[in-house]
């Protein structure tokens, strides 16, 4: 497969980079000093499952790649709109943009550019970032992947991309409910992203304070209760498998939202608190926690408002 990756960060980074170490055709696209030493010095990727380097192709111009497979959409949310309406060079007609970003309505954004029938849906499980020029460390987290077609179905070109994961020792799935699976991860990212942001304390003493810990709690139930009222039917166990992951995590752990506080990168605090404070009004369901936290991150946010 062709595979490009619209957004070499440290979830693009990272997939993108396994891909091409097992023998797929991948394409990156970043920009700045990123792209210099991606095209000099090639990928290095410090990762907890072992160190790797890979020269992919490089650029900034889809243009120069031309119609792909699959494109790994894996640009920050607030870039979502401005980066979709760069994909037409990449797309044939059976191509695929997997979008593995946060927030649960990118599908939609990117659908409304490009049209619905090249969106799939996907969940990426890591913990990754940039950390300098052609550099990805991945810190952390199961490194899989979960994608599906918006419909429900199981298409074709999900199960070659499923075949490239397995050729790439990628844990991946194909998602009957991808939707579903979206607000899974959105709940739990919001939980843990609120939390090491607004306390500016590593999860494990946010874990050791009881207090702190209920509010983690109430944070994921906030989450389920608005993606109930969007007509998102979530698991009912959903909160204790989420609580218990959390538990389950180094006790150093943060999020790739108190990294961006703290580097005074642009952070993505609108499409997540953001989003359930806004759809937890429109349905009328209470989300306390979540304003709580949107108040308290939202002066960081527009501090670092100037996307790096």
């Amino acid at each position: 497969m062709k595979i490009a990756v619209f957004g070499t960060g440290g979830v693009g980074g990272y997939f993108g980079g396994r891909l091409a170490q097992a023998g797929a055709q991948v394409h990156l696209i970043a920009r700045g000093e990123h792209l210099e030493s991606l095209r000099n010095g090639g990928l290095r990727v410090h990762s907890v499952r072992g160190d790797f380097e890979v020269s992919p192709p490089a650029t900034d111009n889809p243009e120069a790649i031309g119609p792909c497979d699959i494109v790994l959409f894996t640009v920050k949310s607030f870039h979502t709109r401005s980066a979709a309406s760069r994909l037409k060079p990449l797309i044939g007609r059976d191509t695929a943009i997997v979008s593995l970003q946060n927030g649960v309505d990118n599908e939609e954004i990117i659908s409304s550019v490009v049209g619905a029938s090249h969106v799939m849906g996907g969940i990426a499980y890591i913990f990754a970032e940039i950390v300098g020029p052609g550099v990805i460390a991945h810190t952390g987290g199961p490194a899989s992947l979960q994608f599906g077609e918006m419909e429900g179905t199981r298409s074709e070109r999900a199960k070659l991309l499923l075949d490239e994961c397995a050729n790439a020792g990628i844990g991946a799935e194909i998602s009957d409910d991808i939707r579903a699976g979206l607000w899974s991860k959105f709940a739990f990212i919001c939980a843990v992203a609120g939390m090491t942001s607004a306390i500016r304390l590593p999860l494990g003493e946010i874990r050791a304070i009881p207090d702190s810990w209920e509010m983690f709690r109430r944070l994921l139930e906030e989450v389920v209760a608005v993606a109930a009222a969007e007509g998102v039917h979530l698991p009912g166990d959903l909160l204790s498998r989420h609580v218990s992951f959390a538990e389950s995590l180094e006790p150093n752990s943060y999020s790739s939202l108190h990294f961006d506080m703290t580097h005074g990168r642009a952070m993505e605090v609108e499409a997540l608190h953001g989003t359930v404070v806004r759809l937890g009004r429109k349905h009328g369901v209470p989300v306390p926690m979540a304003e709580a936290v949107y108040a308290v991150l939202k002066p960081w946010a527009v501090r670092n408002k100037t996307p790096d």
